[in-house]
């Protein structure tokens, strides 16, 4: 891969990676509603578990959807439904600090399977596949997806620290509560470009 190559995956990875999506949207509202800390191994598992999708998609996946294309509807269909089902439970999340509103922040491993399920992280996959491993060597898919995983978790770490910052401003629990409406309402928008392109 050239020096020029590189660096337009680096630029893609950092574009997609920084941009908001599911991932980011969840991360922001993670980060105001129990802090960085709390939210690292959510962190951690879209970073690692992108980077392994990227692997995965690289080294075979991408042949299921080019041979069985119902396989892409289903997909479709089961990430839109939990989706969405996602939206609901961050829009009905209540502050950590509330009696009986305790919640707690996605974990290591459901954060790494939810790029499975993620709309953005399979375009972001398939597309890095497609223009920068065209061949399809396992080098090639090596390097497209360690060039993600070091560029993905600083990415998604600004969301993070920018719903930290947040929480400081969102103390009153009707702030709190319109905040998470947003994020849900905006994971939703979210899925335009599934639901309404390709």
């Amino acid at each position: 891969m050239t020096f020029d190559v590189l660096s337009a995956l680096a630029a893609f990875s950092f574009v997609s990676s920084i941009t908001p999506g599911p991932n980011n949207l969840m991360l922001m509202a993670s980060g105001a509603n129990f802090g960085f800390r709390r939210t690292i191994p959510h962190m951690l598992g879209i970073g690692i578990g992108f980077t392994i999708m990227v692997v995965l998609v690289g080294i075979g996946l991408m042949q299921v959807f080019d041979q069985l294309p119902a396989t892409y509807l289903i997909l479709k269909v089961f990430s839109v439904t939990y989706l969405l089902w996602l939206a609901w439970k961050i829009g009905n999340a209540g502050a950590p600090d509330r009696a009986g509103q305790v919640g707690t922040p996605m974990t290591f491993v459901q954060a790494a399977l939810f790029q499975w399920v993620n709309p953005k992280a399979w375009t972001m996959a398939l597309t890095a596949i497609t223009l920068y491993a065209p061949d399809r060597s396992l080098t090639a898919v090596l390097l497209v997806a360690g060039i993600f995983g070091a560029i993905n978790l600083p990415s998604v770490s600004v969301w993070t620290l920018l719903g930290q910052q947040m929480r400081r401003l969102l103390k009153r629990p009707r702030l709190l509560i319109a905040f998470n409406w947003t994020m849900a309402t905006l994971l939703v928008a979210s899925l335009y470009p599934v639901l309404f392109t390709g």
